[in-house]
């Protein structure tokens, strides 16, 4: 899964390599879930007279009661929407269906209550499912606010066991919110004009299922689903499970498609879709492996490399878990609107088209490893999640940790000259050693499969795989929100943990038991575990002379390290001198590690920046990459002010030697051999263009100019930063060209690319017209106008003209997307992130005033915590401004 998050290839693949553990997926699902509920907290609910002693009205709380559990269902679906448009014919944006749930009755009770909104419920009958007792109904209310469905009956169920069966008719409309059952649409080109088509698919997580049928809503409620669509002639369905038949229904208006019944499982995994997609077919293991898409897209061989390692992903999951793939088929789809990066759907995943789909020669290197990692991820999920689910969504990381953690390995395995794997090892898989880690996997997924799982039952795994005590030491990871981070004296040998806050304020008591691997410029690697909180003293941190102490080799645990002031030295010396005897991980770390700690005030501004002087020497991609994104709040801080010039001064002689160092490669448009060196190559470019190197300019000028007259293509690599740096640079004739470019394209990453560079012009009204396209889903679609307007705020010129189009658009906004298909609440995170003025903090505070109480809902803690952000800003300027304009010119003057 990869919903709400939606981010660039090249930033997503670089914060993994840097921080990414399968512990940071578990801290970082906890904290979402918690940030969610505190977006959305419970609601109160109607309540309803109780008419018997048995207690009736819906639960008090948003969980549905625990009295009936599902056992199967019988799902008949009818999506009215034509395909391509018949002439003269209007759309019809409809579906109709109706639904058989057997549940089982464990409670004695008068009503049913279950899951439905948005629906228009026709009929409904309640009948016993061994003696067909018609159960009377007394009533059934469909409450909006709670999603419940309540059916009052009319006589009691006695919770003995017995089955019943519960029937129902509805209908519902089909949207192009991209949540529930909706509509979407693409153009085809037939005999070189282009023509409309329209799709049905569905997006069901994390609780959309009940806008298609009533059902019980929750993870844990699996069941058996028998699925049949009835759909449009010449069009194709496609659901969970294998096509069992088909037949004409209604004459030869209908076809009815009626797929095998789905394992047990989650309602939240259902998938429909209906379409006039072709495929790329495969087999694995004598099991169908096909790649669904648009007709024009699968014909010109987009779907060649999703198909190629599908398999080779699925093998390498089998041998490691010992657990053959469930299902007998796999469709994998590509969207033209999807809301997420791609959904798991046990046995049809979902995918957006640039996840899926691969363009030799036009899509670049990172586009074909998104697509490695997403496939692979969203395959991870068929066991973890789809096989073993939690119980309930605070237990997400359990399937969304160990999905991200093992489609890195599982890449790793099928592309193993990307060498991509080798920064994933995890603070837990280090600890136990990663034969036991798997083992303890294994058993976790052969003990619960088909059924849910906790926290506590994975941890009891792992403790039989290897003997030791794994709970206590992962209950303080997983209970806690945050992460540590760990002081050490050098001199003295002390050592001390606390929960790492940029806002540091009274010590918080938290305290995590924490696995170390530390190494001395002896360059022996140790290992110990820190269990309190101290300080304590440790004479194995103790350094001499001019020796060092470097914590947490190749990042392998999910804290931060702050030395002593000497040891700080110490360590930037080494780099400045010789920076090859520190792990290229570590040295990407101590950057990150450094720059945070400042921001905390733990250590002073100009050591962090220090950190980076020796750059100058530098060739690989990590410590760059590290760099730049800590650099960035410099850069949103300073880049209206005077401090910039100096900042572009530094980055500029930084930079000059890597430019130099891919220069043969630049001139001549050849590819570096290994993955890594491509995505430097990138930096290289992008931070000596941003920062005005006049070779590189020139360099961008020229290639944009040739690819506009004909004459050469850009390489695939450095498609997006030739086109933004170019078009930063250019006039309105080359943002033109681009717009034409971006509409006449098929393929979805080049699409995201010229989007993309779009907004880079510093061209004021070309900036304004294009928000305003935002607003225009031809023009940009539904799904990508929020990143749009994301994109062009991050420009600096672009910034004010964003802020001010979401305060004069809010209405037009909400009403266009709807909660549904965007995060109102990162969107005010990300057009808000430069401000750090007085003024900003006023116009923050009136806009909250202004729709305080109507239209904001969940933006309202986005806006809360953009207040805060701003005058942790306000403040954190005043007091380093003067330092940090003083550092760069100190180390410019000769430059």
């Amino acid at each position: 899964m990869a919903k709400g998050v939606y981010i660039s290839k090249s930033l997503a693949i670089a914060t993994v390599v840097l921080t990414l553990s399968a512990l940071g997926g578990i801290i970082v699902m906890v904290t979402l879930y918690q940030m969610q509920i505190a977006k959305m907290p419970p609601q109160p609910l109607p309540s309803l007279l109780p008419t018997t002693p048995i207690p009736t009205g819906l639960p008090p709380t948003l969980r549905l009661p625990d009295n009936l559990i599902p056992k199967s269902y019988e799902v008949n679906l009818r999506p009215h929407l034509y395909t391509t448009l018949p002439n003269a014919t209007e759309q019809v944006y409809l579906f109709e269906g109706n639904s058989t749930v057997r549940f089982k009755c464990v409670k004695d009770t008068w009503t049913i209550i279950l899951h439905a909104v948005d629906l228009s419920i026709d009929k409904v009958v309640v009948t016993h499912s061994n003696t067909s007792e018609n159960i009377g109904v007394e009533r059934y209310t469909l409450h909006q606010d709670s999603h419940f469905f309540e059916i009052l009956l009319k006589k009691q169920l006695v919770g003995n066991g017995d089955y019943y069966d519960l029937f129902t008719i509805f209908k519902g409309e089909l949207y192009d919110d991209l949540t529930g059952l909706y509509m979407s649409h693409y153009t085809e080109v037939i005999d070189g004009e282009e023509e409309k088509r329209f799709l049905v698919a569905s997006q069901l997580q994390a609780t959309e299922a009940r806008k298609v049928f009533p059902c019980f809503d929750e993870p844990a409620l699996k069941a058996v689903f028998n699925i049949t669509i009835i759909h449009r002639p010449n069009t194709k369905a496609l659901s969970n499970g294998k096509l069992d038949n088909e037949r004409y229904v209604d004459g030869d208006m209908w076809i009815a498609s009626t797929f095998a019944p789905t394992p047990i499982m989650s309602t939240y995994l259902l998938a429909f879709t209906v379409n006039e997609f072709i495929s790329e077919n495969g087999e694995h293991d004598k099991k169908d492996i096909s790649i669904w898409a648009r007709p024009e897209a699968v014909n010109a061989g987009h779907a060649k490399y999703a198909k190629s390692i599908t398999g080779k992903i699925l093998s390498f999951y089998e041998k490691t878990f010992n657990l053959k793939y469930p299902l007998n088929k796999l469709d994998q789809i590509a969207l033209p609107d999807f809301s997420a990066g791609a959904m798991e759907n046990w046995g049809l995943t979902m995918y957006r088209e640039s996840a899926l789909l691969y363009k030799e020669a036009v899509s670049s290197s990172s586009d074909k490893e998104w697509v490695a990692i997403v496939v692979a991820h969203e395959l991870a999920h068929q066991w973890f999640g789809n096989l073993v689910t939690m119980n309930w969504w605070n237990n997400l990381w359990l399937s969304e940790g160990f999905a991200t953690y093992l489609s890195y390995l599982a890449v790793d395995n099928i592309e193993p000259t990307w060498k991509i794997g080798a920064a994933v090892l995890t603070m837990l898989s280090a600890y136990m050693g990663e034969e036991k880690f798997f083992e303890g996997l294994r058993c976790y997924l052969e003990r619960y499969k088909y059924k849910t799982a906790e926290t506590a039952e994975l941890w009891r795994c792992m403790q039989e795989a290897t003997h030791e005590e794994v709970e206590s030491i992962m209950k303080t990871w997983t209970e806690q929100v945050g992460f540590p981070v760990i002081n050490i004296n050098t001199t003295t040998g002390e050592i001390a943990q606390e929960q790492f806050l940029l806002k540091r304020e009274e010590d918080t008591g938290l305290e995590w038991q924490i696995p170390i691997i530390y190494m001395k410029s002896d360059f022996r690697q140790q290992k110990t575990l820190l269990k309190e909180k101290g300080p304590v003293r440790k004479p194995a941190y103790e350094v001499t002379d001019d020796g060092w102490l470097l914590v947490n080799i190749n990042r392998n645990g999910y804290y931060r390290v702050n030395y002593d002031e000497q040891n700080w030295n110490r360590l930037i010396r080494q780099l400045e001198s010789n920076h090859q005897p520190i792990p290229l991980i570590n040295r990407g770390q101590l950057i990150d590690d450094a720059f945070n700690l400042a921001r905390a005030k733990y250590i002073n501004v100009t050591l962090a920046l220090s950190t980076t002087k020796y750059l100058i020497n530098e060739t690989e991609y990590i410590p760059w990459e590290s760099a730049l994104n800590n650099l960035y709040y410099f850069i949103l801080m300073f880049d209206r002010s005077e401090v910039y010039g100096p900042m572009q001064k530094y980055l500029r002689k930084q930079v000059e030697p890597l430019y130099k160092y891919y220069q043969e490669y630049t001139d001549n448009t050849t590819i570096p051999r290994n993955l890594s060196d491509q995505y430097n190559q990138i930096n290289a470019i992008s931070v000596a263009c941003k920062n005005g190197l006049k070779v590189c300019t020139d360099m961008v000028t020229k290639l944009f100019n040739e690819w506009k007259n004909g004459t050469d293509e850009i390489p695939p690599n450095l498609k997006s930063t030739i086109y933004c740096n170019a078009i930063a640079a250019g006039d309105e004739d080359d943002w033109e060209y681009a717009w034409k470019k971006y509409e006449e394209s098929r393929v979805a990453s080049e699409q995201d690319v010229l989007r993309y560079a779009l907004s880079c012009t510093k061209i004021i009204w070309l900036l304004s017209r294009y928000l305003e396209y935002t607003l225009d889903p031809d023009k940009i679609r539904k799904m990508d106008a929020v990143s749009t307007i994301r994109l062009i705020a991050s420009n600096v010129a672009g910034q004010a003209l964003a802020w001010d189009f979401i305060r004069a658009q809010w209405e037009n906004l909400n009403q266009l997307f709807g909660v549904g298909l965007i995060s109102f609440g990162g969107l005010i995170n990300d057009v808000t992130e430069r401000f750090n003025t007085e003024f900003e903090l006023q116009q923050l505070k009136q806009f909250k005033n202004e729709h305080d109480g109507d239209s904001l809902g969940p933006v309202t803690q986005a806006l809360d915590q953009a207040i805060e952000r701003t005058e942790a800003n306000i403040k954190w300027v005043k007091e380093n401004k003067q330092t940090v304009l003083n550092w760069f010119r100190e180390q410019t003057q000769v430059y």
